[in-house]
């Protein structure tokens, strides 16, 4: 009896093991807010009422909130950060993000952001805290239970900066007055990792999910677009009312723009009264909004967004999951393009495509991006690609600008892992490469190693289990591995982990028992399994796959209209590995490896070899 129930016990154990590891824990959050903004002195008040589910094992004795604004002041952590990187040349140019250098530094009191807490109480208690620039320290005086849920109100009074990076107010390059993102005082995550309270330095976010009430009161000549769903369209207008209904405009001067946005991990609004809206209609549940200050040279570009994103829209959903929400919306504003659920802020229009897939990875998945941040805008950066070649109707190797990209930050010599944190890189150099390229090349490359089908069936039962989650690359990996049957952490260890890079090279060819033996060559710290294709005088062609030891198994067939040939896994301990084919040697006139182009092999030069016969 006792031996039956400690296996019972066990096996409820695993049991419970395997679905918290598949389904972790998310804290929760409902936010009602109401902002009143006053365009004369670009300064809003507002009042947060907070709701915080601990759904987490743990008791919380101290929680933290963000003050984004407060890194644009003189001397704040980011405005040091930016005008110490400007002291590196790359390039022979400075490596600081051309939007930020030391602008922060020449801001005036009355350009400069801020956020101030008024007064903060949990569950009707006041509670002290403590500004740390862009953190919020707050100390409780009860802790939170876990399973458990308390209330925050906050007063709080803020100042919108100049327009220097990703939110502010009257950028000159677009002439749109708010773009309203990190905006309000938001709770940091808490995860099965604890506590990120990262401070605004320079990039990438990480937010609760959870619900959204927000109501903006602003001039009554303004139009708003973001985040949420707006619930008194009829009242507001601007082209969010319903037709068959009159609009009930109040007599004040000010609007009240009330949104209620489900399932985001964060709220962005523009507002600006010269907003052209338009609007249009994927299906029943989805409408795609535009908002743009029109002028006499722009419109087209601005409104092509609209027809593009409705031609691939479906190839999206196939390819790379289905879009969660009931609207999205492109947004004229920011510095940029810059990502927020629901809606992209738009410097110009031609950042639209990469943005948009945001809402995949940044919007749904929401990996910690202070952490990953290439498995977002890497991922994104790979979608643009693809989603791209579908468009111009392409058959053209789609990630040739990412794998050089990749290929540059390589040589340089500055490389850091994909494992740095964002903030924490020595140059804006190395990360713009490695996020954005070598990120993107990961996807294509995979690919390569599993076979095209199996990566495509990878995307998508990633997004369709990690949805809402906040995955990191070990559960990336643990899905990549059961849809391709394959091991593939040793992937992870070298690209993500490492900067070890891939070189093999055509070491020598000779004839022997009357086969032809061609021998390969590993110069690179990096092992991968090697496509190697032969073409004959005839025209015929012979593709030779060598698999990795380490992958316990090999790829899928990706090319069944040519022959064929698996061999035994290369050792990746061993430096060379020797093919052959019944071909005679003078009947070979090219032999090159990766003729798919997916390999980011560094030197090119020593992967192909014609020969030329009398």
């Amino acid at each position: 009896m006792y031996k039956k129930s400690l296996f019972i016990l066990i096996g409820f154990f695993i049991v419970q093991t395997s679905f918290a590891q598949s389904d972790r824990w998310q804290q929760k959050v409902k936010y009602t807010m109401a902002v009143d903004m006053n365009v004369a002195t670009n300064q809003f008040t507002g009042k947060q009422k907070l709701e915080y589910w601990n759904n987490s094992p743990d008791t919380l004795k101290t929680v933290f909130y963000h003050l984004y604004f407060n890194a644009f002041q003189p001397n704040s952590m980011m405005d040091t950060r930016s005008c110490e990187l400007g002291k590196n040349l790359i390039n022979n140019r400075p490596d600081w993000d051309a939007r930020v250098k030391n602008r922060i530094h020449n801001l005036k009191p009355n350009e400069i952001g801020y956020q101030k807490i008024l007064s903060l109480k949990m569950n009707g208690r006041v509670q002290n805290f403590q500004e740390q620039e862009t953190i919020l320290i707050v100390k409780l005086d009860k802790p939170i239970l876990p399973k458990s849920k308390v209330v925050f109100d906050m007063e709080f009074e803020a100042q919108v900066p100049l327009q220097i990076r990703r939110s502010g107010r009257d950028n000159p390059s677009t002439n749109v007055r708010y773009s309203m993102s990190q905006w309000y005082p938001k709770l940091c995550e808490y995860d099965y990792e604890g506590w990120h309270p990262t401070p605004y330095i320079a990039r990438e976010f990480y937010g609760v999910w959870g619900d959204y009430d927000v109501k903006i009161t602003i001039d009554k000549n303004y139009i708003l677009g973001g985040t949420g769903y707006l619930q008194n369209a009829n009242q507001i207008g601007f082209g969010y009312e319903t037709k068959i209904e009159k609009l009930k405009q109040p007599a004040s001067d000010k609007n009240t723009w009330h949104f209620i946005a489900p399932q985001v991990h964060d709220f962005m609004w523009a507002a600006d009264p010269e907003f052209k809206h338009l609007t249009r209609k994927l299906r029943d549940s989805l409408t795609l909004h535009l908002l743009y200050k029109p002028n006499k040279n722009n419109s087209k570009q601005w409104e092509d967004i609209l027809d593009n994103a409705e031609k691939a829209f479906p190839f999206i959903e196939k390819t790379f999951g289905k879009y969660s929400y009931k609207q999205y919306s492109f947004i004229h504003g920011g510095d940029g393009g810059m990502e927020y659920p629901m809606a992209t802020l738009l410097a110009s229009p031609g950042a639209w495509l990469h943005e948009w897939m945001h809402n995949w990875y940044q919007g749904v998945l929401a990996t910690n991006e202070s952490l990953y941040a290439w498995m977002d805008e890497g991922f994104t950066s790979y979608a643009e690609d693809r989603i791209t070649a579908f468009l111009d109707s392409s058959n053209a190797f789609a990630y040739e600008g990412n794998y050089n990209g990749y290929y540059n930050l390589a040589k340089s010599g500055k490389e850091e892992p994909l494992s740095t944190h964002a903030d924490h890189f020595n140059s804006n150099f190395a990360y713009g490469q490695a996020a954005y390229s070598k990120g993107a090349v990961f996807i294509e490359q995979l690919g390569y190693i599993v076979g095209a089908s199996v990566r495509d069936k990878i995307l998508l039962t990633y997004y369709d289990q990690w949805k809402f989650k906040h995955p990191n690359i070990n559960d990336f990996m643990n899905v990549a591995e059961k849809v391709s049957d394959l091991k593939l952490d040793w992937y992870k260890l070298y690209w993500v982990n490492s900067t070890k890079t891939i070189d093999y090279g055509i070491d020598s060819l000779w004839e022997e028992n009357g086969k032809t033996k061609i021998r390969i060559k590993r110069n690179g710290n990096f092992p991968m399994p090697i496509d190697l294709q032969l073409t004959f005088k005839d025209g015929s062609k012979e593709l030779h796959y060598v698999p990795l030891d380490l992958m316990y198994g090999k790829k899928v067939n990706e090319n069944s209209t040519i022959s064929n040939l698996i061999y035994e896994p290369w050792k990746w301990t061993h430096p060379v590995y020797t093919i052959e084919t019944n071909k005679k040697l003078t009947e070979i006139t090219l032999v090159e490896i990766d003729p798919s182009h997916r390999l980011a092999d560094v030197e090119k030069k020593n992967n192909k070899l014609e020969l030329k016969w009398d």
